[in-house]
């Protein structure tokens, strides 16, 4: 079983295009872990297809909270100056909205 959970405020507003015919809403959430000093973010991409995706995008706005429980997977790549790169990726297949940042816009 391939499964993410986890919850992160919206690092950007969601953003639409249409792949093949089918709707794409895409957006990046930042995970928090770790605390003080030590606190680290990672920064996943999430995927939501078709009419789900289209159903929540009006709420996906910067800082939203969400939650989000989804299949990853970690895309890795050589940069050009040949630095190693990497994202993970969510499809995501439940999203929460939990509220917003007190300091979103």
């Amino acid at each position: 079983m391939n499964n993410w959970n986890f919850t992160g405020n919206l690092g950007h507003s969601a953003e639409q295009k249409d792949v093949s015919g089918t709707s794409l809403v895409t957006f990046s959430v930042a995970v928090k872990t770790g605390y003080g000093k030590n606190e680290t973010t990672t920064w996943a991409r999430c995927n939501m297809w078709g009419t789900r995706g289209e159903a929540v995008l009006p709420f996906l706005k910067k800082g939203q909270l969400v939650g989000i429980c989804g299949e990853v997977s970690l895309h890795e790549w050589a940069g050009k100056d040949g630095t190693a790169k990497a994202v993970i990726e969510v499809r995501v297949n439940d999203l929460t909205l939990l509220g917003k940042r007190d300091d979103a816009a």
